[in-house]
């Protein structure tokens, strides 16, 4: 994100993603709902749009689109 000059807009993303995914990159659905997570990000996208001068529809549909495809 940091070469792409978006590090920024990403500060404790990091942090918050911290034990969301296990050494083997597997979402570790035992410490986080998979709805809360894609929530949080949505919650994110919404946050970038925002700052890059688009309006928090811009990451709309996203969350429903990630419940629609991955959720089992």
């Amino acid at each position: 994100m940091g070469r792409l000059g978006l590090g920024g807009h990403f500060e404790g993303l990091a942090a918050q993603l911290d034990g969301v995914f296990g050494a083997d990159g597997v979402f570790a659905h035992d410490r986080l709902r998979f709805v809360d997570f894609v929530d949080d990000v949505e919650e994110l996208l919404e946050k970038v749009a925002w700052q890059e001068g688009s309006d928090k529809e811009a990451a709309d549909g996203f969350e429903e689109y990630m419940l629609r495809h991955y959720r089992g």
